[in-house]
């Protein structure tokens, strides 16, 4: 419930907007306070919207980021309470998606397997971990609120901040502003981010550590991209199987006696074939013996729903959108969706090898986009004519250069109390789960720190939390994460 409001406005830069000049807020704060029940507990917290400028080396303002942070009232000693720092992806994307719908206070009114449901709203997060953690999320350039500044000529240095590592360094200045002012630099402090979140996370966690003097306890990847590590050619087609197997046991596209399995005893067994025996035969490419490819080729239909004959026409090489498009062809014409293929959507025609849209990110902005609108504007009572950007303009993005998850891993060799937890859907054809375990043990070559790393999976999609049951349980896992991952006293050293 809210309770009061303070608007502190200290400078506003000028933008030129669809014709219009609308002022960007360059330092301005918003305070609400509040109350829910938070993991059976009545909680109290406050609410700051606002925007906090990023410096260059001149100490001139070049853009201007928006945040919204919560912090739980009346603890004394900060440097005992957590603060979680969280990011969506893209790149491009605002930080709605976890922030009203998997670790906020607040998430929206949508069904219990993650559908929209009008009229949209917003209602109470009881599994939030608001009550372990305070929480930021922040907007990138150009995403949510966020706007980069133009100089006297009226122009944008966009190499500044659009590229994988161009974004980690500018974030990491604006980061190291945040912590100084609120106070937070003797806080154990965790990163989390989403799909492309998960590439800046990885990168910042390194960044911070070596230009900011900023070390972290703990790193959290939802759902996370390659983060540069190398997988391509045969380990990348037989990483597909099990993802799907799993999508086509979710439709019940499997034979009846895989159908009859629980997913739990079901991916193992994928996994192991993929590792074990499809693997071996993909690196002999052309010279595969026909019969072995035809064994290969009926065994991985029996695992993922497709026809044999569509297998060895592609070479055992089935693309993701052709398997979006194919899995339920003959079962009513439907397509599955990418980022969650527990979805179902319908093209013009069934023929075709690629779907004509993303099912579920549709949906998904079916119910987000009113909800962020209405609760930064009536509920946290920030006011102002700057379209919210679910996905921002921030295209051409320099992706040379990535080797964040070497930078990850980097991190944690340097710092040994950086924990890494890896939480994936088992739906998601995007960045699938299984190529997140895969990144998790390539992370580390040498294996000593392995002890370090732990790997969650959930019966949903990319967006895992929107699935109730997994909100609960993905908050939970963060939960444990994070109080596991606070050494007390114990010195940093091997």
């Amino acid at each position: 419930m809210r309770k009061f409001s303070l608007l502190l406005i200290l400078g506003l830069i000028p933008l030129l907007n669809h014709a219009q000049n609308i002022e960007i807020p360059l330092d301005t704060t918003v305070t609400t306070q509040h109350s829910a029940n938070i993991n059976g507990k009545s909680i109290d917290y406050t609410a700051e919207t606002g925007f906090m400028p990023l410096w260059n080396d001149d100490r001139e303002p070049i853009a201007s980021l928006f945040y919204t942070y919560y912090k739980r009232s009346g603890v004394k000693n900060t440097e005992n309470r957590p603060l979680v720092i969280s990011f969506n992806g893209g790149p491009g994307s605002a930080s709605v998606w976890m922030h009203i719908a998997y670790t906020g206070p607040r998430v929206l009114k949508i069904d219990d397997e993650g559908f929209p449901i009008q009229p949209y709203g917003i209602k109470d997060n009881p599994h939030s971990i608001l009550d372990v953690a305070d929480i930021v999320f922040v907007n990138p350039v150009n995403t949510g609120y966020s706007r980069a500044i133009p100089n006297e000529e009226g122009k944008i240095n966009r190499e500044k901040f659009f590229g994988v590592n161009a974004d980690i360094q500018y974030l990491a200045e604006w980061l190291n502003t945040f912590v100084t002012r609120k106070n937070r630099w003797l806080s154990p402090k965790y990163l989390i981010g989403e799909s492309y979140g998960t590439t800046r996370v990885s990168g910042l966690a390194l960044e911070l550590q070596n230009s900011q003097w900023m070390y972290l306890n703990g790193v959290i990847l939802v759902s996370p991209t390659e983060i540069g590590l190398d997988r391509e050619g045969p380990v990348e087609i037989a990483n597909r199987l099990p993802y799907f197997a799993a999508a086509a046991w979710y439709h019940k596209a499997l034979p009846q006696e895989l159908q009859q399995k629980d997913l739990d005893e079901l991916l193992p067994e994928v996994e192991d074939y993929a590792i074990n025996e499809l693997l071996p035969v993909l690196v002999k490419g052309g010279f595969i013996e026909d019969s072995e490819k035809q064994q290969v080729a009926e065994k991985m239909a029996y695992y993922s729903g497709i026809d044999k004959k569509v297998i060895l026409q592609n070479n055992l090489e089935v693309p993701f959108r052709y398997f979006w498009k194919d899995l339920l062809r003959e079962e009513g014409g439907f397509t599955v969706g990418r980022l969650d293929s527990r979805y179902r959507g319908i093209d013009a025609k069934e023929a075709g090898d690629n779907p004509d849209y993303n099912v579920e990110l549709t949906s998904w902005l079916h119910s987000f986009t009113p909800a962020i609108n209405y609760y930064l504007r009536e509920e946290l009572d920030f006011k102002t004519d700057l379209k919210y950007n679910m996905f921002g303009p921030v295209h051409p993005w320099d992706r040379s250069g990535n080797n964040t998850g070497e930078n990850l891993r980097q991190a944690m060799a340097q710092n040994k109390n950086l924990d890494v937890l890896i939480q994936s859907g088992y739906f998601d054809g995007a960045t699938t789960y299984f190529n997140a375990k895969y990144s998790m043990w390539q992370l580390d070559p040498s294996g000593k720190m392995k002890d370090r790393l732990s790997f969650k999976g959930y019966r949903s999609g990319h967006m895992m939390y929107l699935r109730n049951e997994d909100l609960k349980k993905a908050n939970d896992d963060l939960r444990e994460f994070i109080q596991n991952s606070l050494p007390g006293e114990e010195p940093a050293k091997y």
